[in-house]
């Protein structure tokens, strides 16, 4: 049976950071590279889309201490997590939807999302990627280092393998459930283009995880 998002993640909070940094090739060297393409600017403030448990803001935080981050994600006990961690630094938790949550309008110098996007469709992603650009003050920008499908091919297998699922188990289509559907990485440029950001480029790759970073 597939889980709902918040259900997955809130079951494995205590051995996520461990997981992550064992069992996902390049982590222990995407993490800080991704954290290294952040403002470095003194109370930068940057908004982290699925922030889990903090892992891209270890990074950031050990070259940025004086940086600020409003980290949003569906689970409350990586909130707690986060917020433990970071007992002494400028952050804002938010737990909801990145989708629903309300960012406004020129506030982040920059925005982040590590591992955390690879669950939605293009189509899901350009109006949050609006929203997103937004957000962003002039000159502001989006790194977003994740897990992307090798071919088209791949990539739609993925999707139809959930939507058979969701079928098989009757599952609402209006709740988000844990299963990876990886975009390609030319797809995910194709979505923060047609949401208005200007320039879009890949900087790095660990096997199937990449980093693009996209321009207001």
């Amino acid at each position: 049976m597939l889980e709902k998002m918040d259900d997955f993640f809130t079951a494995r909070a205590n051995g996520y950071d461990e997981h992550m940094k064992s069992n996902i090739v390049g982590a222990s060297a995407f993490y800080k590279y991704t954290a290294s393409l952040l403002p470095m600017e003194k109370k930068a403030k940057v908004l982290d889309l699925g922030c889990g448990t903090g892992l891209e803001l270890e990074e950031f935080f050990a070259v940025n201490p004086y940086g600020s981050v409003t980290g949003i994600d569906l689970t409350k006990a990586m909130l707690e997590a986060l917020k433990t961690k970071f007992s002494d630094k400028d952050i804002t938790t938010i737990c909801g939807s990145y989708f629903n949550v309300p960012f406004g309008e020129e506030v982040f110098d920059a925005a982040v999302s590590v591992e955390s996007l690879h669950h939605f469709t293009k189509e899901e992603k350009i109006p949050l990627y609006t929203k997103l650009r937004k957000a962003l003050k002039p000159r502001g920008y989006f790194v977003i280092t994740d897990y992307f499908a090798d071919s088209d091919e791949q990539e739609e297998f993925h999707r139809q393998e959930l939507l058979r699922i969701r079928k098989e188990q009757d599952l609402s289509d209006d709740i988000f459930y844990h299963y990876d559907t990886p975009l390609t990485v030319e797809h995910e440029k194709e979505a923060l283009l047609a949401a208005g950001f200007m320039q879009v480029e890949e900087l790095n790759r660990w096997e199937v995880t990449h980093t693009l970073k996209a321009v207001r």
